[in-house]
């Protein structure tokens, strides 16, 4: 499994629109795209900003290719969102997934 990994930073009075923009999906339809395997939205204030991470995870690097083409660590970032970001990353990262650990349950 991979993971996508990405950064961007927005003024604190663009936070909310930006952060309601994501949701429900990260990206618009990304839960119809084959190989999509969920994600997570973080938030932080830091340095006067608020920075945002997403973790896509896929199936595969093959997924993440197919989803965002041959140029799959560009950023996919749709003006409307890209106005309401004072910086970000160019490029998404990706990492493989190589181990997970799950709390146990508790009775």
């Amino acid at each position: 499994m991979m993971a996508r990994i990405w950064h961007g930073r927005t003024r604190p009075e663009n936070a909310d629109a930006y952060e309601n923009l994501l949701k429900p999906e990260l990206l618009p339809g990304i839960g119809k795209v084959k190989g999509y395997k969920g994600s997570y939205l973080l938030r932080r204030n830091v340095g006067g900003e608020v920075e945002f991470i997403t973790i896509i995870l896929w199936d595969s690097i093959e997924a993440v290719r197919a989803f965002a083409g041959s140029d799959y660590e560009t950023s996919i970032i749709p003006e409307e969102r890209r106005r309401l970001l004072s910086h970000h990353d160019e490029k998404a990262a990706h990492y493989e997934i190589v181990s997970t650990h799950e709390a146990p349950s508790s009775p």
